[in-house]
């Protein structure tokens, strides 16, 4: 009998507010065929970039697939072209506060298995979108 394998997706976002750079938040979405299995958001950073939210947003979530041990074929999707083009397409790196984040994201993907990064409209990214906006208005609310 033939075990078919469930595809694992992981849809990211980050963002920085105000401005950029500004109050770095992240979120992210994981699905295990239909299924959602999990979700994360928080604080990326203060003063830090969107591109410095993209990758925490990752980093995050790569966490969270180990803690789940989902390790097969895996495909992240992002609104971010910046990310999926240094992850996947071998865009150079030309440095930023965001280095740090994308060296952090390496050293989680080994022995995760096969990763491969897929851009999408942020139409198609909405919750973890939301997410990052959720995360945004917790971190308001404390400052207050």
């Amino acid at each position: 009998m033939q075990v078919l394998e469930v595809a694992v997706v992981v849809n990211i976002d980050g963002l920085a507010l105000p401005r950029n750079p500004g109050v770095g938040t992240f979120g992210f979405v994981i699905y295990e065929g239909d299924k959602k299995v999990a979700q994360g958001h928080g604080l990326a950073g203060e003063d830090v970039t969107s591109n410095f939210s993209e990758y925490a947003a990752l980093a995050e979530a790569l966490k969270k697939l180990r803690q789940l041990g989902l390790d097969g074929d895996i495909t992240v999707r992002s609104d971010s072209q910046l990310l999926v083009g240094q992850m996947s397409k071998g865009w150079k790196v030309k440095g930023g506060g965001y280095v740090v984040k994308l060296a952090e994201v390496k050293e989680l993907m080994r022995g995760l298995g096969s990763v491969t990064f897929e851009w999408v409209p942020r139409e198609q990214n909405e919750e973890a979108d939301l997410l990052t906006r959720v995360a945004y208005e917790e971190v308001r609310r404390k400052a207050r």
